[in-house]
């Protein structure tokens, strides 16, 4: 496996119609994620405390279900199934391609380690909202997230 060194600049899933550039996002003040800007729901993020996509270990890639009344970059991404491709380019214009193993809704409090623990070889993690809207508190109750390897 080549080690990519650069940042990731694209991820294209051409099944539910996403390819967006990708902006870099860290861990807020109270620990949690960073997630792109809600006013520009087509915009994916690599969260960049994750491996770059084609390295060892699980890269991960957040993006919104909708923004701004409407659709975001993901909301198709439940429809990902064990097979679909993912193509993710990094900023050197080299490509990394996955294969999606599984798809999983789970509580937004409950998102299982295996998301974010060490892996024997490349993997990808897409992330978004989903399940039903809260709205007192203004957000989806669950997250959807989308499981890939290499290859």
């Amino acid at each position: 496996m080549d080690v990519k060194s650069g940042p990731p600049a694209r991820v294209s899933i051409p099944k539910i119609g996403a390819d967006s550039s990708l902006v870099q996002v860290g861990l807020k003040a109270d620990g949690s994620m960073e997630i792109p800007p809600a006013d520009q729901p087509m915009q994916a993020a690599w969260y960049k405390q994750s491996p770059i996509p084609g390295n060892k270990g699980p890269a991960i890639i957040v993006g919104h279900v909708d923004g701004n009344s409407q659709p975001g970059i993901f909301f198709r991404l439940k429809e990902l199934a064990a097979g679909d491709k993912v193509t993710v380019t990094g900023a050197d214009g080299g490509t990394t391609s996955f294969v999606v193993t599984r798809t999983q809704q789970v509580n937004k409090d409950q998102v299982p380690d295996e998301v974010y623990n060490a892996t024997a070889g490349s993997e990808l993690r897409l992330i978004t909202c989903g399940g039903s809207f809260d709205q007192q508190a203004g957000s989806y109750r669950d997250n959807i997230i989308v499981y890939a390897k290499a290859g």
